[in-house]
C-alpha cells in the first residue's frame, strides 16, 4: 500500500425501506478535516485521470456503478516511491479510499452505467487557484494503463 493511503471498508445497512451506509465521521481515526463534499461522475469506460494535489488529502468513494481507482506515488521522500495502488469501488465492495497530497490519481468507469463518485477533501476547491496538478491520462510517466 503507498505511504499514507488508507482504505476504510464500509458497511451497507439495509432494511425494508432501503439502505444506509456512513461514509466518513469526524470521529474516524482517518478523519483531517472538512473542506467541502461533491459528487462527480464518469460514463461507461470514461477515464478522468491523473492529477494530484499539494494541499489536500482527498477521501473517494463510488456510490453507484463501478469505478477503478488507481494511485500512483511520485513523491520524492516517500518509501512507497513508484507505487501504484489499485482499488475497484462499487456498493457490492462499498469503501472509502483516503488519498494523501502528492499521490497522483485517477479513476474509470467500468460498469454499464455512469459511475457516481463521492469526494470530501479536506480543504475546499480554490477556484482562484486550483491545487490541481495534472498530466494526460496516458501520455506520461505513471507506470499503467488504463485500457486494461
Amino acid at each position: 500500500m503507498i505511504e499514507g493511503v488508507n482504505v476504510k471498508r464500509l458497511k451497507i445497512i439495509p432494511d425494508e425501506r432501503g439502505r444506509l451506509m456512513e461514509i466518513l465521521r469526524c470521529d474516524d481515526g482517518i478523519y483531517k478535516s472538512f473542506g467541502q463534499v461533491y459528487m462527480t461522475t464518469a460514463k461507461p469506460g470514461v477515464v478522468k485521470a491523473w492529477h494530484y494535489h499539494k494541499r489536500q488529502d482527498d477521501y473517494f468513494t463510488c456510490v453507484s456503478g463501478k469505478m477503478k481507482l488507481a494511485l500512483y506515488d511520485a513523491r520524492e521522500a516517500s518509501t512507497t516511491r513508484g507505487e501504484v495502488n489499485e482499488f475497484v469501488v462499487s456498493l457490492d465492495d462499498p469503501m472509502l479510499v483516503v488519498i494523501p497530497k502528492g499521490v497522483y490519481h485517477g479513476f474509470k468507469c467500468v460498469s454499464d452505467c455512469e459511475a457516481v463518485v463521492i469526494n470530501t477533501p479536506t480543504l475546499p476547491y480554490d477556484r482562484a487557484k486550483p491545487d490541481e496538478y495534472r498530466v494526460d491520462a496516458y501520455d506520461n510517466d505513471i507506470p499503467y494503463d488504463w485500457r486494461k
